[in-house]
């Protein structure tokens, strides 16, 4: 068996053995994404590089949407799989599929018709506006892969399973990396390549993810588990909408800052689009204890076990102090040679690694954000990490706004580092009241 049951056993011993095959398989997920910019990067050039980085930025408000709609859904689950109630267990899954299958073919249709009017409205270079059109319809085309991909692996995340999204991701990762060398250096394509390249190699890991779910007993679902079921569609709904608006809320301030930085020059753009990616790889371990403690937490509420759930939280605190000590110090004494693997222009190098060393000292803000805001969602409880995406976009709006004439491109950094001090101020507090409250009416 696969999946961990976080109720019973050593609380220290079955995070980690959680936690690192799931944190394996999301560096897999970024080394693919990291191989798209550095191949991009050498085989079409820095302003092909900004393209594929604009983009991103605008796509997260939607892949972000999608991300957070389907962990709310994986809530639910993982409270069932905690209950052992496994009759609603697997119709909280059907209902799922059904309401993730509306979700994808919507927000396909809205991104390809939105894509070129976003991307005037964030006052995208006409030098990369053909690339980002080009790279954008095709990743939309693939949307609901995406939703696919999202919503099974929360659904074996939820049951504690994190080994097999890490052999997904790990068959998938070649898959994309090849092609996307095959693509731009044997068939000479432009940022279409690449497009493709990682649309296909989601739907290996699709694939992957799909045939373990079926494979296991629990949730091996019946026809009878798609009837018409209001009541859980609802239930998955309240957490699954609150938990998408707080990623697409921070993705607004996000696309926010994107405008702010078009508007100066194409070096910001393409050192922003770098650093995005550094900062998307470097918080990987307190995103995935994040993920970790959103499973623990959500199976003990489910068995009442709130006991269990400090102790996860203390575990899943000290996995983000250390990891951000240990990627800090790499980042901070090798911001430069990080910067030249995807840039070579020394003005965007300068820029990029500026950031690089300021992040630094912020990790450990937003890795601790991770883990308290994910306890809180595993709690059921998704409008306060809702409201904490708020608090983000209003401090990083401002921040980014005002400092870029003063302090230049390193007043992206300062933005996000405010940001996540107030966001994680306010989850902490809830989490002690939270926790307080529930263990009182228990």
């Amino acid at each position: 068996m696969n999946n961990t049951d976080f109720t019973r056993g050593s609380i220290t011993k079955s995070l980690l053995c959680f936690f690192f095959p799931m944190l394996l398989a999301n560096i897999l997920q970024q080394i693919y994404s990291f191989a798209d910019m550095v191949i991009i990067g050498k085989g079409l050039g820095d302003h092909s590089v900004a393209a594929v980085g604009n983009f991103t930025t605008l796509s997260f408000f939607i892949t972000g949407f999608i991300m957070g709609i389907t962990n709310g859904f994986s809530v639910n689950i993982s409270h069932a799989y905690g209950k052992k109630d496994f009759i609603t267990l697997r119709r909280l899954v059907a209902s799922s599929i059904k309401l993730s299958a509306i979700s994808a073919a919507l927000f396909t249709l809205a991104g390809i018709l939105l894509l070129h009017p976003v991307l005037l409205l964030i006052k995208t270079d006409r030098v990369i506006m053909g690339d980002c059109l080009s790279y954008g319809y095709i990743i939309f085309g693939g949307l609901v892969i995406t939703v696919s991909y999202n919503l099974i692996s929360s659904i074996l995340r939820a049951v504690g399973d994190s080994r097999t999204p890490l052999l997904a991701i790990g068959v998938s990762s070649v898959i994309n990396i090849t092609l996307d060398l095959l693509f731009i250096f044997l068939f000479g394509s432009g940022v279409f390549g690449p497009a493709y390249a990682t649309v296909f190699s989601q739907l290996i890991s699709v694939v992957i993810c799909y045939c373990r779910l079926r494979k296991m007993k629990e949730l091996r679902l019946k026809k009878c588990d798609f009837h018409s079921d209001w009541k859980s569609g609802i239930e998955l709904l309240k957490n699954g909408v609150p938990m998408a608006l707080m990623n697409s809320i921070t993705s607004v301030g996000c696309i926010f800052v994107q405008g702010c930085i078009n508007d100066y020059s194409v070096v910001y753009t393409s050192a922003y689009s770098v650093c995005s990616k550094y900062l998307n790889f470097f918080m990987l371990p307190g995103i995935t204890a994040g993920f970790a403690v959103s499973a623990f937490s959500g199976q003990n509420y489910g068995a009442k076990k709130f006991e269990r759930i400090r102790g996860g939280i203390k575990t899943a605190v000290f996995i983000a102090l250390f990891s951000a000590l240990t990627l800090g110090i790499i980042l901070y004494f090798f911001s430069t040679q990080l910067a030249g693997l995807m840039l070579t222009g020394q003005e965007a190098l300068a820029c990029a690694s500026a950031f690089l060393k300021f992040l630094a000292l912020f990790i450990v803000l937003l890795n601790l954000l991770f883990v308290f805001r994910s306890c809180i969602q595993g709690l059921g409880k998704p409008a306060i990490p809702m409201c904490s995406g708020i608090v983000e976009m209003l401090i990083r709006i401002p921040v980014i706004f005002f400092g870029l004439p003063v302090f230049g491109f390193t007043a992206t950094v300062y933005a996000e580092g405010m940001a996540w001090t107030g966001a994680l101020a306010l989850n902490i507090i809830s989490y002690i009241y939270f926790l307080k409250q529930t263990e009182h009416g228990a």
